[in-house]
């Protein structure tokens, strides 16, 4: 069965971006850039947000046509291009290639889709990693730790209330100081 997976990268003090949506502090250099690829490459279909998508939207499809763009830049183009995209926006009126939109978050849609074959799913933007997670969808996390303080911005987590006990998977520290911190739900 197929796993659904949140993807994001944070700060030490918890914030994916700064103040004005700012994320200039990733630290995403070709070594980090290559295990995304790796990674990421494996999945079934990505599951994103509207300003996610959009954001993703804007440059990869074209990234690799860029003379500048270097090699793990230029694979992740091919990879954003190739890989199935379920788009969850109630605002948005069309997607682009290879991307499906709905409105809203179908718990059953997500149970059916983890039992086809193909690889995991990963899901990216915050507020839909929150929707996934109070809707118990969610099988790992996939935190990557920047060294840095932002000091303000969006917090990865919503202060919810609620517990979810995890376990952790996994740790991995990369060249530039970037931890990679993976946890399972704890399931009984």
């Amino acid at each position: 069965m197929a796993k659904v997976v949140v993807q994001m990268n944070v700060s030490v003090d918890g914030f994916f971006e700064g103040p004005d949506g700012d994320i200039g502090w990733h630290q995403v250099d070709n070594e980090l850039h290559g295990h995304f690829n790796d990674e990421l490459r494996q999945m079934a279909e990505f599951h994103e947000g509207r300003r996610t998508y959009e954001l993703m939207e804007s440059f990869w499809p074209t990234a690799d046509q860029d003379p500048e763009a270097d090699a793990p830049m230029a694979e992740f183009a091919g990879i954003w291009r190739d890989t199935p995209k379920v788009v969850y926006s109630r605002t948005l009126a069309t997607v682009g290639p290879n991307a499906t939109l709905v409105r809203e978050v179908d718990p059953e849609e997500i149970r059916r889709v983890r039992t086809r074959p193909g690889g995991d799913i990963a899901v990216g933007g915050a507020e839909l990693a929150a929707a996934f997670a109070r809707l118990d969808l969610v099988d790992e996390y996939w935190i990557y730790v920047h060294p840095v303080l932002v000091g303000a911005g969006r917090r990865m987590f919503p202060a919810d209330g609620d517990r979810h006990p995890m376990r952790l998977a996994g740790t991995r520290t990369f060249g530039n100081g970037v931890v990679l911190l993976r946890h399972e739900r704890a399931r009984d």
